[in-house]
């Protein structure tokens, strides 16, 4: 994917121009630092291992690591995907694993943005349908995704604890 800039002046009267691109190496302290940021919990082993499966050099083409940009380069966001196939018995879909948005720049957009870029990588791979999973009690991500169309699917999760 090249970049893509998009103006979103009109999403709630807050005006912020950004670009959609693939990740990169370089962007990896500031992915560790937005979503320390926003669970409160370092983990910078889990992004490098991630970036090195979505960006690095053996990526698999059915992954996607996108990142939003102000135009002076700072990360606003980011969101990563996959397409996952047969499990349970399901044709293949776009998986949303991750979306975060800078609390200062959120509702103007970015989200929203990297939702469609990522549906349209989707779209492009012949996938017509998109996952993702959210805590029942995560009131912030449910209405997110909910206002973009997503809703109950399917399937239910089930969990055991092994303790």
């Amino acid at each position: 994917m090249s970049g893509i800039k998009i103006d979103t002046a009109k999403m709630k009267n807050k005006k912020i121009a950004i670009d959609i691109r693939q990740v990169s190496k370089a962007d990896n302290a500031a992915i560790v630092a937005l979503d320390a940021e926003i669970t409160g919990a370092n983990k910078s082993a889990y992004w490098t291992d991630i970036l090195d499966r979505f960006a690095g050099p053996g990526r698999r083409t059915e992954r996607y690591f996108l990142v939003a940009t102000s135009a002076d380069d700072e990360l606003l966001g980011f969101i990563v995907g996959e397409i996952r196939a047969w499990e349970f018995g399901s044709p293949p879909c776009g998986w949303v694993l991750a979306l975060n948005v800078s609390p200062g720049h959120r509702e103007r957009g970015i989200g929203e943005s990297l939702l469609d870029a990522l549906c349209t990588e989707f779209r492009n791979a012949d996938i017509t349908t998109l996952r993702t999973m959210v805590l029942g009690n995560d009131k912030v991500n449910l209405s997110f995704f909910r206002g973009e169309g997503l809703a109950a699917g399917p399937y239910i999760e089930l969990e055991k604890h092994l303790d």
